[in-house]
């Protein structure tokens, strides 16, 4: 996830498109994110990632399923709380609504130590565990 003005190049690998701050924003490229899913990708910024990164498993089908999942994120407002999770809606989000979704062992995901952004692990977990119900 990154916003939409930041790679200028065509492929990027882009998948899916979300606004940020305000849905309304999301018209203008400035306001907007994207989540991009491509071989040989790489993150941008890598280097400001905390206690990362994370071996979460080696199951060669659970990685294939976490990258055929990258499409149906739900590409909500980054920044809000509109699916009610309770938390806001950002890249973290996207890492632990993945990783539920897919089946990984969440057993063996450590949060950061040093964590920043709020909705880290909570707010993809709860739209996983409501979508279950």
């Amino acid at each position: 996830m990154a916003p939409v003005w930041g790679r200028p190049e065509p492929d990027r690998g882009v998948v899916r498109e979300g606004p940020v701050g305000l849905a309304p924003l999301g018209r203008s490229r400035i306001f907007s994110y994207e989540v991009r899913r491509r071989r040989d990708g790489g993150i941008p910024d890598a280097s400001e990632a905390v206690d990362s990164p994370q071996l979460i498993g080696t199951d060669a089908h659970l990685a294939q399923r976490v990258l055929d999942l990258v499409p149906a994120f739900p590409a909500t407002t980054w920044g809000r709380d509109e699916l009610g999770a309770g938390e806001m809606w950002n890249s973290n989000s996207l890492v632990s609504w993945l990783l539920a979704t897919s089946g990984q062992d969440l057993g063996r995901v450590a949060m950061p130590s040093k964590g920043r952004a709020p909705g880290w692990w909570t707010a993809g977990l709860a739209v996983v565990e409501r979508a279950a119900v």
